[in-house]
């Protein structure tokens, strides 16, 4: 996000700057039992199933928090829709398809909630952190006056949870939760953390980025854009890759999609986005998903 945007109309902002090339919302399709709403012209999901069923590699890039987890005032309590679990079980037991979860949470703090047969692939922190499949993990370097101005950060809990927001510490940055309060309570967080924000310096090492529900203060250099062009270029010629999320973070991966990635927004609100697909869960998210194990093909 433009550091530029980064007071209290910092959200609307990022809006503004993308409206002219957000897509109108289209009627309600049925497509072979999946009910969507396709926002890009020209887009034919029919054939991209029938890619999916043709390629030799096939990559599902999912976040977590609103897409396959309801929001909750407490993040600890946010488990999969009902239904999520298994299917994601059953689509990585074929070993057909790529899974991973690609989240702004801590990989150590989504581990728990995930409740997978098997840990898949997670690229945690926005793209700081990645853990492997077979437990291997790494973590980008951070810079070291980046890291020091991330850990004087720890002076602002004591000014931001008495006002009942909630303090989320993660190797890159800390969110700043106020999901549960009032209107006037989330400005007067918000006014704190910008105030603090704009102190000695942390507004030149520290990124300011909305999200539905807070703040995250964040190292730069790293989003979401980022793994998704990982991916890409570890897949081969015939991959086929889809991207599915909810929030404003989510939208540097949907730009990053490779050309002939499906980027799907998952939530129960349209807004803009640079998203394909908007899907409304958990309903829409559990056909998609049984879509995809179908067209990938099972035992």
């Amino acid at each position: 996000m433009p550091r530029a945007c980064a007071s209290a109309s910092g959200l609307s902002c990022v809006l503004r700057s993308r409206a002219s090339a957000a897509p109108a919302i289209a009627n309600f399709l049925l497509i072979s039992g999946l009910r969507v709403q396709i926002l890009q012209t020209g887009l034919d999901l029919e054939a991209f199933f029938a890619r999916v069923r043709a390629a030799s590699t096939r990559v599902l890039m999912l976040d977590y928090d609103g897409t396959l987890a309801p929001f909750r005032v407490d993040p600890a309590q946010a488990a999969p829709y009902p239904g999520v679990v298994p299917l994601l079980d059953a689509i990585m037991a074929t070993g057909r398809t790529r899974l991973l979860i690609v989240s702004g949470r801590w990989t150590r703090d989504l581990i728990p909630l995930l409740g997978l047969r098997r840990v898949p692939e997670i690229w945690g922190s926005h793209g700081w952190e990645r853990l492997h499949p077979d437990g291997g993990y790494e973590a980008a370097p951070i810079d070291p006056p980046v890291r020091a101005r991330l850990s004087q950060m720890e002076e602002w809990v004591g000014q931001v949870e008495p006002l009942g927001g909630r303090c989320e510490r993660k190797p890159s940055g800390m969110a700043i939760h106020w999901r549960g309060l009032d209107n006037a309570r989330r400005s007067e967080i918000r006014n704190v953390v910008f105030q603090k924000w704009m102190e000695t310096g942390y507004a030149e090492d520290l990124d300011w980025h909305d999200f539905d529900g807070g703040i995250e203060l964040r190292a730069p250099g790293r989003d979401k854009g980022d793994v998704v062009r990982t991916i890409s270029s570890e897949g081969g010629a015939d991959s086929v890759f889809a991207y599915l999320g909810d929030d404003l973070t989510d939208e540097s991966a949907f730009d990053a999609m490779p050309a002939g990635g499906l980027s799907v927004l998952v939530r129960p609100e349209f807004r803009r986005t640079h998203a394909g697909l908007w899907l409304h869960p958990p309903g829409d998210l559990l056909d998609f998903l049984n879509r995809w194990h179908t067209a990938a093909g099972h035992d």
